[in-house]
C-alpha cells in the first residue's frame, strides 16, 4: 500500500473519531450554553476553517445565482435544522444512544430511494431495516420494552435526534445532484455559510423568543444571545472548540479528501466506527454506562445498516 493511500485511511479514520466524539463535545457545552449558542459558535468556526482551505486550495468560485436557492436549502437542513434537533436532543439524551440512532440514517436514505426514486430494496435490504429499528427499539429502551408504550418513547431528546437522521438522509439526497458539479469543500463551505446564517437569526432572536407565550419558543428557541457565551467555562470552551475547529472543519475537509481517492462503499464503512467510538469517549468522559442492552442493540443496528448497504 502507498503511503498516499495509508494517509488517505488515516483521514478517513480521523473523521470519524471526531464525528464520533463530537456528542460528548456538545453534552460538555450544553452544561454551560444553550444549544443555539453551541450551534453559532461551532459554525462561525467551521466557517473560518473550510473558508482558508477552499483559499489556499485555489477552489474559491461564486457559485451561478440560480444555485443559491439549491444552497439555501441544504444550509437550512443540513446546518441549521439537524444540528438545532441534536443539540436540542442532546439536554436529554444520552450521547451514546445519539450516535446509535444517527447511525441508522443509511436506513432512511434508502427508505428515500424506494418512495421517491422508485429504486428497489430487496428482501435482503429490507430485512436489514428492520433490524436496524428493532437495534434502535433495544437502544432507546435499554432493554425494558414496557417503556416503549405510547408516551414513554425513551428520552424526548431520542424523538428529535430520530427526526434528525431522517433530516440527515433528505439533506444527503439533495446533496447529490450539487456535488457532481461542484468542488466537495467549496459547496460545503457554501452551505455551511449560509446555514450559520440562518443560525445567526436564532441566536439573536433568542431573547425575543424567550418572552413569547409558546412553550415550544421558550423551550427549543429562546436564548439570552451574546451574553451567553460568558457561561462557558473551560471545559465548555474545549467543547465548542473541538466541534467547531475538528468536527465542523478539518473533519469535513479529511472526509471529502478520502471521497476522492477512495470509493463510497471503501469511506462508507468507516461510519460504522463512529458510534462505537461516542460510546466509548462517553464512558470515560461522561461516565455513561455501557449496558448490554446498549452493546446488543447497537450491535443490531450496525448489522442492518450493513444489509442496507451491502451490494
Amino acid at each position: 500500500m502507498s503511503n498516499s493511500r495509508l494517509f488517505t485511511y488515516f483521514e478517513a479514520l480521523f473523521a470519524v473519531i471526531v464525528w464520533g466524539a463530537s456528542f460528548v463535545a456538545t453534552k460538555l457545552a450544553l452544561a454551560d450554553i444553550f444549544p443555539i449558542t453551541i450551534v453559532w459558535l461551532r459554525f462561525l468556526m467551521g466557517v473560518i476553517i473550510l473558508g482558508a482551505a477552499v483559499t489556499v486550495r485555489k477552489q474559491f468560485a461564486l457559485p451561478d445565482k440560480r444555485e443559491w436557492a439549491y444552497f439555501a436549502l441544504l444550509g437550512f437542513l443540513g446546518i441549521t435544522l439537524h444540528q438545532w434537533l441534536q443539540s436540542n436532543a442532546l439536554k436529554t439524551s444520552e450521547a451514546g444512544t445519539t450516535a446509535w440512532i444517527v447511525s441508522t440514517t443509511p436506513v432512511f436514505m434508502a427508505l428515500l430511494g424506494w418512495i421517491l426514486l422508485k429504486e428497489g430494496l430487496g428482501w435482503v435490504k429490507t430485512t436489514g431495516i428492520f433490524l436496524a429499528f428493532a437495534g434502535v427499539l433495544v437502544v432507546i429502551s435499554k432493554g425494558d420494552f414496557d417503556s416503549l408504550s405510547i408516551g414513554r418513547f425513551g428520552a424526548p431528546g431520542d424523538k428529535l435526534i430520530l427526526i434528525s437522521a431522517i433530516n440527515w438522509a433528505v439533506f444527503s439526497a439533495l446533496s447529490r445532484r450539487g456535488l457532481r458539479s461542484h468542488p466537495a469543500s467549496l459547496m460545503m463551505f457554501y452551505v455551511m455559510v449560509i446555514g450559520w446564517l440562518f443560525s445567526t437569526f436564532l441566536f439573536f432572536m433568542g431573547p425575543i423568543f424567550a418572552s413569547v407565550p409558546n412553550d415550544f419558543a421558550r423551550l427549543y428557541l429562546s436564548g439570552p444571545g451574546l451574553s451567553d457565551i460568558a457561561h462557558l467555562t473551560f471545559s465548555g470552551w474545549m467543547g465548542v472548540a473541538f466541534l467547531g475547529i475538528f468536527c465542523s472543519g478539518l473533519a469535513y475537509i479529511a472526509w471529502y479528501d478520502a471521497l476522492k481517492v477512495l470509493t463510497t462503499a471503501q469511506t462508507g464503512v468507516f461510519l460504522y466506527i463512529e458510534p462505537i467510538v461516542t460510546v466509548v469517549v462517553a464512558f470515560f468522559i461522561l461516565g455513561e454506562a455501557i449496558t448490554p442492552a446498549l452493546l446488543l442493540g447497537g450491535a443490531v443496528i450496525l448489522f442492518g445498516v450493513w444489509l442496507v448497504n451491502r451490494n
